[in-house]
């Protein structure tokens, strides 16, 4: 079978190295997998980008393309509040382009395309005989442009005033996008276009949503290598890092603490409270080393993207913590699982569902900032419960997300939408 992955970056990106791992988990289990991207970071031969412009005329209609978008954004970039990831338009510049670069395939697999996929040209040159796959790594697709949609419901219905645009016209740019994605759709015949959500959370959003709730829904968590991603001895790794033996180590992993959704206000307000534990260290990966308030010992890591140094940092840590307000699947968490780090956060989207409490790590309500520093304190204080949420984190991940699983569950279902056959929308867990 070959399958043809779509996705803005390869590997720049929690989102991106997902789907490169799927990509590379399809390949190991005999699937003609590539990828085409916008943005190629990797050395992977699989890997391919779309073809430069060369024509003058093709040189200016992307930039024509990419003009447009940025003109009707443009108003308001003085009204969006800060803290916010990007707005993303259903346009590309590409337009066309994409499709015609499109390899012969039997299924195309969509992943995280803002910037790379245009609904209105996609969904309709795209060859009809080819069914589509979409596996959603947050809510863009079926909102107005937003990623997370922060509490607000208007994706149920049309969009429009859009809070994370700052706007409170009905007609914003958020009820545009809303209604060309609308119509794009419209022309997909029943059962060619299928969502794959990564847990139940994601698949109750998709079910309320206007955009998508008449489409087949399968969940399928993501997974990973876990014999990459697997326990190194604490001290070994402590040594490898640079990382003091006695230390109390928390964990923490973003790409920008920019992004108000990660939390990272909320976290430094929990070790605020815990000034006097001994010994306690934040450790942190990510860009830009985030300034802490709070007076603890801090050591930024920097951007780690090999593997298996970012198992070490699990692996040297006493817990990760995450405390996102909201979120889907982060690959962070699965990662620490994997590694044997327990893991504490907020019970927000995908997050409640991956922490088992009293199993795999500790919960708190959104944004409890005393809760989440009393499950930081409870673990760091207390040993053999660390040590039993180690083992168990292990082996729930070697049970239920290794990419081995992930392949064969995406394989039946390629197969599955592959064979003409009319049914009826509805989820499906992909056992």
């Amino acid at each position: 079978m070959d399958v043809v992955h779509l996705s803005t970056n390869d590997i720049s990106g929690g989102a991106a190295r997902a789907a490169y791992r799927l990509h590379r988990a399809l390949l190991a289990a005999g699937c003609r997998s590539q990828m085409l991207v916008a943005n190629r970071r990797s050395d992977d031969p699989t890997v391919q980008t779309l073809p430069a412009a060369v024509s003058v005329i093709r040189r200016w209609q992307r930039r024509w393309r990419g003009w447009r978008i940025r003109q009707a954004m443009k108003p308001y970039l003085q009204t969006r509040p800060s803290g916010l990831e990007p707005f993303s338009d259903d346009r590309s510049r590409y337009g066309a382009e994409l499709v015609q670069a499109l390899p012969p395939c039997d299924v195309i697999n969509l992943h995280w395309v803002a910037g790379l996929v245009d609904y209105t040209s996609f969904f309709r040159t795209v060859p009809r005989r080819v069914p589509v796959v979409w596996r959603l790594s947050d809510q863009q697709p079926f909102t107005g442009g937003c990623h997370y949609n922060e509490g607000c419901e208007r994706y149920t219905a049309a969009c429009g005033a859009c809070p994370q645009l700052g706007s409170h016209n009905d007609h914003d740019l958020s009820h545009q996008i809303w209604r060309r994605k609308r119509t794009a759709l419209a022309a997909v015949p029943p059962g060619r276009l299928h969502i794959v959500a990564l847990n139940r959370w994601m698949a109750a959003e998709v079910q309320r949503s206007s955009l998508f709730g008449h489409l087949p829904v399968h969940i399928i968590p993501n997974g990973l290598d876990t014999t990459v991603f697997a326990p190194f001895d604490q001290a070994y790794a402590r040594a490898s890092l640079g990382l003091p033996q006695q230390a109390k180590i928390v964990l923490f992993v973003a790409v920008s603490v920019a992004n108000r959704r990660k939390g990272f206000a909320e976290l430094t307000a929990a070790l605020a409270g815990m000034s006097d534990e001994p010994d306690l260290l934040l450790v942190s990966i990510g860009r830009n080393p985030p300034p802490i308030a709070a007076p603890i010992a801090h050591r930024p890591l920097g951007v780690i993207d090999e593997d298996t140094r970012l198992a070490l940092v699990y692996s040297a840590a006493d817990l990760f913590v995450i405390p996102s307000l909201q979120d889907n699947m982060p690959s962070t968490v699965l990662e620490a699982l994997a590694c044997g780090t327990p893991v504490v956060g907020f019970d927000t989207g995908g997050i409640g569902e991956l922490v088992r409490p009293g199993q795999t790590g500790w919960l708190a309500p959104v944004g409890d900032v005393v809760a989440l520093r009393a499950a930081m304190q409870r673990l760091l204080d207390n040993t053999d419960e660390r040590q039993m949420m180690s083992r168990q984190g292990r082996a729930i991940a070697l049970a239920e997300y290794r990419q081995e699983l992930q392949a064969q569950r995406y394989l039946e279902l390629y197969h599955q939408i592959t064979i003409p056959a009319h049914t009826d929308p509805a989820v499906h867990l992909q056992r």
